[in-house]
């Protein structure tokens, strides 16, 4: 498609390509645009339809906003952001340069610009910062028919019709209403009547990671935002948490690889960026990696009296940090799914030291086998090595259930206790025993 476009318009057939590209999706639109240089996509979303081009303009890498918001006339721009849903032209104010929004706003309302304003105030992944005020809104003295006339005036301006939210006087929202009990049922009952007054809503302040759990858990397609009094304030839809969680789990994956987060595409980072990203947390590593650096100090005397010991040191480390990896990664996952809680520990830890058991004794059989008939190694260095590798795998596997957990009680992120710094402090427990059981079964 992308060859076959250029190509038209390259024989300044823009009609022709303009037919062509209409036949996609909005989003395969904004993929294909994506594709072409900063000149050429320009020319391209002039040719789309006024309302097509707005739909594809959501869809654009904040880069090919910019071009096009760079490009454009005030008049265009305002077009735009008129017919743009409330929370996309947030998402875009958001990640543009400062000039870039004051242009934006210029050719704004007065009572939008403040609506706008207040929205960019919401602290960054909270509720505030994602919800959305194009809603149906009802009160409860309306009869069902009247809503269904009313929804029919105002729908095409809202996000979604399927949730309605009733509201008093002062805003307090009271319940809600599907869409499928106002088509359904007897015209003249009201709204008050039919209106579900159990209502599940979120703070503009809360969390992004804890409304994302709350549609897990209750299955949502959209849930309303509240202020501290209690007044329906916007509503969060469906499309908007798909992007969250993808945005939790990539910080996840992250910092479990040791890497500060970043929201930028790979190809799209600077060098440097990237660098700095990840050299803080190798700097730490690399630091704490000391500590180990000490205890193989320590025992001079015990590796020199049996120079093989050292030949067993990286397998032990290698199979401690991979134990405790395994554990930290379950408990992690268990914690981002809301699967595990905090005075989950003891359960953790319980189930652990039962998986670890298990596994230990496995990997520490087949490793004295390996050792005493394969390697041809003394009996009393196979009993060390095998016995150091059961209590490695034991105590790596309790460190990488225990430190995720802890990581959450102390508010920090549980993602940081993963594989690199899981890793370190393993390898150092792992050396502790392995000289220590050396000293006391040979006898150094």
């Amino acid at each position: 498609m992308k060859e076959r476009v250029m190509e038209l318009m390259q024989e300044k057939r823009f009609g022709d390509a303009r037919r062509e590209v209409m036949d996609l999706n909005v989003v395969d639109i904004a993929e294909l645009l994506e594709e072409f240089d900063k000149n050429q996509a320009l020319i391209l979303f002039r040719m789309l339809p006024k309302d097509t081009a707005v739909e594809v303009f959501a869809y654009l890498s904040n880069e090919q906003q910019l071009a096009i918001i760079d490009a454009i006339t005030d008049r265009e721009i305002k077009h735009i952001m008129d017919e743009l849903y409330f929370d996309d032209m947030i998402d875009f104010l958001e990640e543009m340069p400062a000039s870039v929004v004051k242009k934006i706003l210029k050719n704004t309302k007065e009572e939008e610009r403040i609506l706008i304003n207040q929205f960019l105030n919401y602290p960054e992944n909270s509720a505030g910062s994602l919800m959305t005020i194009e809603y149906v809104g009802l009160k409860k003295e309306m009869t069902l028919r009247e809503a269904l006339d009313y929804i029919k005036r105002i729908a095409l301006d809202k996000e979604t019709v399927y949730t309605c939210y009733v509201t008093d006087a002062n805003r307090k929202l009271e319940g809600i209403i599907s869409l499928r009990k106002l088509v359904t049922n007897d015209e003249d009952k009201t709204v008050g009547e039919m209106m579900n007054t159990d209502v599940i809503y979120v703070h503009t302040h809360d969390d992004q990671e804890t409304i994302a759990h709350l549609f897990k858990k209750y299955d949502l397609m959209a849930v309303p935002v509240v202020d501290k009094e209690e007044r329906l304030t916007g509503i969060i839809t469906i499309d908007d948490i798909v992007d969250v969680i993808e945005q939790e789990n990539t910080e996840d994956f992250q910092r479990m690889a040791a890497m500060a987060p970043s929201e930028e595409e790979y190809l799209e980072t600077p060098v440097f960026t990237l660098a700095k990203h990840r050299i803080t947390w190798l700097l730490i590593l690399m630091i704490s990696a000391t500590f180990t650096g000490n205890i193989i100090r320590r025992f001079e005397d015990v590796l020199s009296s049996v120079v093989v010991l050292a030949a067993f040191i990286p397998m032990l480390m290698d199979t401690g940090g991979n134990a405790g990896s395994q554990s930290s990664t379950l408990v992690i996952r268990g914690l981002a799914l809301g699967d595990i809680k905090l005075g989950d520990v003891l359960k953790v830890m319980w189930k652990e030291l039962r998986v670890s058991t298990i596994v230990g004794v496995v990997m520490a059989g087949i490793n004295f086998l390996r050792i005493f008939y394969v390697e041809r190694v003394g009996i009393q260095i196979a009993v060390t090595v095998s016995i150091t590798m059961f209590v490695t795998v034991v105590l790596a596997k309790l460190v990488g259930g225990i430190l995720p957990i802890a990581a959450r009680r102390m508010k920090l992120d549980p993602a940081i206790m993963a594989s690199p710094l899981i890793t370190t402090i393993v390898d150092a427990v792992a050396l502790i025993v392995y000289f220590s059981m050396a000293a006391w079964i040979l006898g150094l």
